[in-house]
């Protein structure tokens, strides 16, 4: 230790006291840890960003320079405190401080979707009736989109063995990012818990002529890339690693069929709220200024959402400055459903609306013969084909449509795809009969521009 200054004090001699040391951090070494989206101003050092969580109790998972989040982790109730409450957020403790009884984004759609398996025989095109619905088809014998094109995943993991996938999905492009840092091993970016995400995939880029399955654009490539744990949840981190992943891989499209938890909405002038929303707009903006689309589904909780004044699964209330994500983001194109009859889906989320697809309802059945009344595609569990309803399944059709879009006007930035696919979609007019829904006939609450339209697109 220095020797103490000595200082002449009134013709004197005075010994000041060494300055006293910083008092060493005491973390939290046995509580269960919480991973924690951290934001800073863009384009600060990692090693600053390493200094402030080590002398906080968190460790880095990743940081993202580029857009200023940093992924933490931290067993100290008070990290949040520590860090900012308007600056880190986590939603697993969110989680754990309701004894776990936010509704999953996923788990909410699974009584929609009900899944029913389709024995894998005969010509499966005759009951994919959404593909006729959108003109698919007719549009494959023009073009199947150019394997240039990307579309990435953001879901539950894609079965990369499935016979109408295994020739779409690029294991180069895909990778886990439940984490909130990408892990490239094929483990990390398969299915575990939920076919969710390769239903969503053979949509998008299916092909299987054994079965004679065909998906809207089976000519580009897929990228599975992993954001839903196994116990359905998608957080933040996540989102935040998905869209970074897809922006810095090339990706042109991507699909989003869900909404981070546990949500539903996110209020960016709340405490906590305020980090995940910031951090989940710069990941998507910073995705959508590297080129990428970014289509999600509108949700599937049958409310205007312009209009919706609390969380169903937080008790917050909600205002303008509250969103679900992804789709509040500006520059996401939001897809609401519809049902074999070509109307809003029972269960359609509606208000801001960009375009509409076939996302099924149990209401409007299918003659026999025309399909099960949830769109068919590729499944995991239980058998190789089978039928889900859901925003989920609207959602890849646009995606999809949007993918030969981008393939037929290459390096085009997102938001002349998004307008094509607006602009190429059919006019859903408001029935008398759809009180609730508002607008012109070429925009309005339920079905937005319209149903979105293939063969339009690639002609």
């Amino acid at each position: 230790m220095a020797a103490p200054l000595v200082l002449a004090v009134g013709g004197g001699l005075f010994a000041a006291a060494p300055a006293a040391e910083a008092a060493p951090v005491t973390c939290d070494t046995t509580s269960t840890p919480y991973t924690y989206v951290v934001t800073y101003q863009p384009g600060t050092r990692a090693s600053a960003v390493d200094k402030e969580l080590a002398a906080k109790c968190g460790t880095k998972v990743a940081y993202y320079a580029e857009i200023g989040v940093a992924i933490a982790s931290s067993r100290n109730a008070d990290f949040q405190q520590k860090i900012g409450v308007y600056r880190a957020y986590s939603g697993g403790k969110d989680v754990a401080s309701q004894g776990g009884a936010a509704a999953r984004s996923l788990g909410a759609v699974r009584t929609l979707e009900d899944t029913r398996s389709v024995a894998a025989a005969g010509d499966l095109s005759a009951q994919q009736w959404d593909m006729k619905a959108i003109h698919a088809p007719e549009a494959n014998k023009i073009s199947q989109g150019s394997s240039s094109v990307t579309v990435g995943v953001l879901d539950s993991g894609i079965d990369a063995t499935h016979p109408a996938l295994r020739n779409a999905v690029s294991a180069s492009s895909s990778a886990g990012c439940v984490s909130g840092a990408p892990d490239l091993t094929p483990a990390s970016w398969a299915p575990t818990t939920s076919d969710h995400g390769t239903h969503v995939a053979g949509t998008i880029a299916g092909k299987d002529p054994a079965a004679g399955f065909t998906g809207i654009a089976p000519g580009v490539r897929l990228a599975s890339v992993k954001v839903v744990n196994d116990d359905g949840y998608i957080f933040p981190e996540s989102a935040v690693c998905g869209f970074v992943w897809a922006a810095k891989h090339g990706f042109q499209v991507t699909n989003n069929s869900y909404y981070i938890d546990p949500g539903m909405f996110f209020c960016s002038r709340e405490p906590g709220d305020a980090a995940a929303y910031e951090a989940v707009r710069r990941a998507i903006e910073f995705s959508t200024h590297h080129g990428v689309l970014n289509v999600s589904a509108a949700g599937n909780s049958g409310f205007d959402t312009r209009t919706q004044t609390t969380d169903p699964n937080r008790p917050h209330p909600v205002d303008s400055t509250c969103g679900i994500l992804p789709k509040a983001i500006d520059g996401v194109v939001t897809v609401s459903s519809v049902g074999y009859a070509g109307t809003k889906s029972s269960f359609s989320n509606y208000g801001s609306i960009d375009v509409t697809a076939p996302g099924g309802d149990f209401s409007q059945t299918p003659p026999d013969g025309a399909g099960p009344a949830c769109p068919l595609s590729t499944t995991v569990f239980g058998g190789l084909y089978g039928s889900k309803c859901g925003t989920s399944m609207a959602s890849p059709h646009a995606a999809g449509v949007a993918a030969l879009l981008a393939s037929k006007f290459r390096g085009a930035p997102p938001s002349f795809i998004a307008r094509l696919l607006e602009g190429e979609a059919d006019v859903v007019k408001c029935a008398s009969t759809e009180t609730e829904c508002t607008g012109p006939a070429k925009n309005n609450s339920y079905y937005g521009h319209g149903l979105v339209n293939a063969l339009d697109a690639v002609r």
